[in-house]
């Protein structure tokens, strides 16, 4: 039996070629003085209340930034999302936490110049594009860009997917795809995908390097 090679590696953006969102999301709590498990449960009440998480509005661009952070704030306990922010700009402080996994990003680098077709596919929100495009060298790493924001529907939505490969165009068993989301991963292995979830950047890198090893025609290295 003929082993279909993988030809294409689709990775995520937050949580894997970034810090973890958990590492984010408490640094940011930090920043405005509420506690995690407040916050948390504000979002909670948000998406209860509009009947979808602000969050996933914000990256399928059903609202704006600003839209999202009133829908938490006024959510907080006795009143203490009024002037929480005090001027300062949401985004600037959620990017302020966060820091690019170069690890990672060298490897996706490496793979695409051994011949691998390399792809992002990120729920991302439309108004922190330049700020998470100047942290990554986007055009060397990847040869297409699927972002949730200009498409309007996220992960897990099968749909994302299925535009994701019809542009590269490949066929989902020649793709593996790595996420810090195990809905996500789910997602993907149900239309075909070889899925890795991302737990640590060694772990993935030694999953993503033993499979390609065994089903590519490239060759590739494994990262000292």
């Amino acid at each position: 039996m003929t082993t279909t090679p993988i030809t294409t590696v689709v990775v995520d953006y937050g949580g894997v070629l970034t810090n973890p969102l958990e590492e984010t999301f408490a640094a940011f709590a930090s920043a405005v003085g509420v506690p995690v498990a407040d916050l948390r449960d504000a979002f909670a009440k948000a998406t209860a209340r509009h009947g979808r998480s602000p969050m996933a509005d914000l990256e399928t661009g059903r609202c704006t930034e600003s839209e999202m952070v009133e829908r938490v704030l006024v959510e907080l306990p006795d009143g203490r999302g009024q002037g929480l922010l005090d001027g300062r700009d949401f985004a600037e402080l959620w990017f302020s936490a966060r820091t690019v996994n170069e690890p990672m990003v060298s490897f996706v680098r490496s793979l695409r110049q051994n011949g691998y077709r390399t792809a992002l596919l990120t729920n991302n929100v439309a108004e922190w594009g330049p700020r998470w495009r100047a942290q990554l060298p986007v055009d060397e790493l990847f040869d297409l860009v699927v972002d949730s924001s200009a498409e309007g529907v996220r992960k897990p939505d099968p749909e994302i997917y299925r535009r994701l490969l019809e542009r590269l165009p490949a066929a989902s068993h020649e793709c593996l795809f790595l996420d810090d989301l195990e809905e996500n991963c789910s997602t993907a292995s149900d239309l075909g995908m070889f899925a890795v979830p991302f737990t640590t950047t060694d772990e993935a890198i030694d999953h993503i390097f033993a499979m390609l090893r065994s089903r590519g025609t490239h060759p590739v290295r494994k990262p000292v």
